[in-house]
């Protein structure tokens, strides 16, 4: 039998656009445990193209031919979102790990079944979340779950980027990187409501929704958000206002409308015994304490401040057990649960309960 250590992954890649080609083709080709053997897009010489320029053998048009090699062992599904749930259930009814991109799905219900899915076939599934993955993040948890902060109450998230270019239909990326993309973006991706499922909510807001519950480990109980689409058929402009199950409450505002060279992502964490203040794009962390002193963590290289590869690689080191689940589907269930109920609180003017949180837990049994 071939020793454990040397075993390969054997993986395939599922829309195979700007971002697969981007960061989950280049992150399985450079681990040197993965196997990628097979790629997908719908354009047939487009994806001959893509097997030529990245040396991958086989390539296909239709996701189904991918899932059904016999020899695969996982997939990482960077389609359009409408796609996601349907390509992720089949590659897991197929017996595959998988990885998809954010947003997970289109609604809660079919990240739920994902996730139970994968659990009762014991699969992992794991969500794309570059973020969760660097040295800032995996501190910033790590003191929040150690009782570092104390109780935290309250958290504060402004996070922009800029797509709304992306969000009303362009077809272009500004450069990301080092120069520009193996593949620009389609418009429709980010643009029709049936393929996106919607604006700055589905493209952008996913990242930090699935940033709360990372952070603290607590589910949104509730939401209540605006949305301004300044002229735009999807949402540019969004505010929310959730409370985590542990009664947490948090403000998150996000725009893609504003200069590619000033984006922000400032996350500020509010404890009984100090507080964490977080800045993404920057790579800069600070803990404060409510008694007196500070900690500076040493600030993130501009390569480690998004780790775009991460997810990909770590999708192979969860499969082979070397390294722990980062990002499971969980969290994907969680963004998707804020998503979709700040879609609902922005039409209808109401705020959306999705769980009984720790407050009204507790202020029902004082007044019981």
């Amino acid at each position: 039998m071939e020793p454990n250590n040397t075993r390969k992954v054997v993986c395939g890649v599922i829309g195979a656009g700007w971002w697969g080609t981007y960061a989950h083709v280049p992150a399985l080709l450079a681990h040197p445990r993965a196997e990628l053997v097979a790629v997908q897009t719908r354009d047939p010489e487009s994806a001959a193209k893509i097997g030529r320029d990245f040396n991958i053998p086989r390539t296909f048009t239709s996701a189904d031919a991918l899932i059904a090699q016999e020899d695969l062992e996982a997939v990482v599904i960077s389609s359009v979102p409408n796609l996601h749930f349907p390509q992720a259930m089949a590659a897991l009814q197929r017996g595959l790990h998988v990885l998809v991109e954010k947003p997970m799905t289109f609604t809660a219900a079919e990240a739920r079944q994902l996730v139970k899915f994968a659990e009762a076939r014991k699969l992992h599934l794991l969500v794309c979340f570059p973020w969760h993955y660097t040295r800032h993040a995996q501190e910033a948890r790590r003191l929040i779950a150690q009782g570092e902060l104390g109780e935290v109450r309250m958290l504060s998230v402004l996070m922009t980027n800029a797509v709304d270019h992306l969000i009303r239909g362009a077809s272009t990326f500004p450069t990301h990187g080092e120069g520009r993309p193996y593949i620009d973006p389609q418009g429709e991706t980010y643009s029709d409501t049936a393929v996106a499922g919607g604006g700055q909510i589905y493209t952008q807001v996913a990242h930090v929704a699935g940033y709360l519950t990372f952070l603290t480990g607590a589910r949104p109980a509730q939401v209540f958000a605006r949305f301004h689409n300044d002229g735009c058929r999807l949402d540019i402009y969004d505010v929310l206002n959730v409370e985590l199950e542990d009664g947490c409450v948090a403000a998150v505002a996000s725009t893609g409308a504003t200069p590619a060279g000033k984006r922000l992502y400032e996350v500020r964490v509010f404890g009984t015994k100090a507080c964490l203040f977080m800045e993404l794009w920057s790579g800069t962390m600070t803990l404060v304490r409510r008694d007196g002193g500070e900690i500076r963590y040493p600030d993130l290289s501009s390569a480690e401040v998004f780790p775009e590869r991460a997810p990909a690689q770590n999708l192979v080191d969860t499969i082979l057990g070397v390294a722990p689940t980062v990002s499971p589907g969980t969290l994907g269930l969680a963004s998707m649960e804020v998503i979709e109920a700040a879609c609902e609180s922005a039409r209808t003017g109401q705020n959306i309960k999705l769980r009984v949180s720790q407050a009204v837990r507790s202020a029902g049994q004082a007044g019981s």
